[in-house]
C-alpha cells in the first residue's frame, strides 16, 4: 500500500507517534499539544512554524484516511494515531518512524540517539532489525551510500515518490545473514563507536549535574 502524506500531515503523525512512547501521560493529544509537537524547536528538521488551523485541517484529512482518531472522553478533544496498530509497528519500528518522520535521512547510528527517549536499543544489531522491518513492511528505504559517506542513510516512504525507486539502496543483511563485506563491517563498527561516544558523553554530562547538585 502506497501512502502519499503531505509535509504538515508528515508532521502531525510523527509527533503522535512520538508523544505516544515519549510522554504517555499527555497522550492523547489536544489540538493545542500538538500544534506545539508540530512546532518544537528541538528534534525537528526541519523547524516549522505551524498556525492551527493548519494542524487541524491535516488531523481532519488524517481522520479522514483513517490514520487518526478522535477522543471525545474530556471535555476537550484528543487526538490518537491508528497507523501503528495498523501496521503492525512495535514499540522499537514505531519509535525509528516517528524519527525519520521528524528528522529525515539519518544513519542507523544517528536514529538510535535520537529514538533512544522513546524506545532504547541495546545495539546497532535491535536497529538495523527493526529498520529492516521497517524496509520489508514498504515504509522505509535505505538511500545509496554518497561519496565521502562512510555510512548509508534511511528514509521513510510516506511521501509518495520523493524518493524513485531508482534512488534507493538495497536493505542491510540482518545478523546472521549473508556474510558481510569488510566495509559493512567497518562502517557498522563505527556506528557502535560513536554511539557509545555519545552515550558516553552524555554519562559524563549526567555525572557532573548529579555532583553540582551535592556541591
Amino acid at each position: 500500500m502506497q501512502h502519499n502524506f503531505d509535509a504538515v500531515e508528515l508532521r502531525v503523525l510523527g509527533c503522535l507517534m512520538e508523544k505516544e512512547l515519549a510522554t504517555p501521560e499527555y497522550y492523547p493529544l489536544s489540538l493545542n499539544a500538538l500544534n506545539n509537537a508540530c512546532n518544537q524547536k528541538t528534534n525537528r528538521a526541519p523547524v516549522l512554524s505551524l498556525d492551527e488551523e493548519t494542524v487541524r485541517a491535516a488531523v481532519q484529512s488524517l481522520k479522514e484516511r483513517r490514520i487518526v482518531y478522535q477522543s471525545d472522553a474530556n471535555r476537550v478533544p484528543k487526538y490518537w494515531q491508528a497507523f501503528s496498530k495498523e501496521h503492525d509497528l512495535g514499540s522499537r519500528e514505531s519509535a525509528l518512524l516517528a524519527v525519520l518522520l521528524l528528522r529525515g535521512p539519518q544513519t542507523a547510528g544517528e536514529l538510535r540517539g535520537r529514538a533512544d527517549s522513546m524506545c532504547p536499543f541495546e545495539g546497532l544489531e535491535e536497529v538495523t532489525a527493526s529498520l529492516n522491518h521497517l524496509v520489508a513492511a514498504g515504509l522505509a528505504a535505505q538511500l545509496p551510500r554518497q561519496p565521502g559517506q562512510k555510512e548509508q542513510r534511511y528514509v521513510h516512504l510516506l511521501a509518495g515518490d520523493a524518493f524513485p525507486p531508482e534512488e534507493l539502496a538495497r536493505p542491510q543483511q540482518p545478523a546472521g545473514g549473508a556474510r558481510m563485506r569488510d566495509e559493512d563491517r567497518l562502517a557498522l563498527l563505527e556506528q557502535t563507536v560513536s554511539a557509545l561516544q555519545e552515550e558516553l558523553a552524555q554519562l559524563r554530562s549526567d555525572f557532573h549535574a548529579f555532583k553540582q547538585h551535592f556541591e
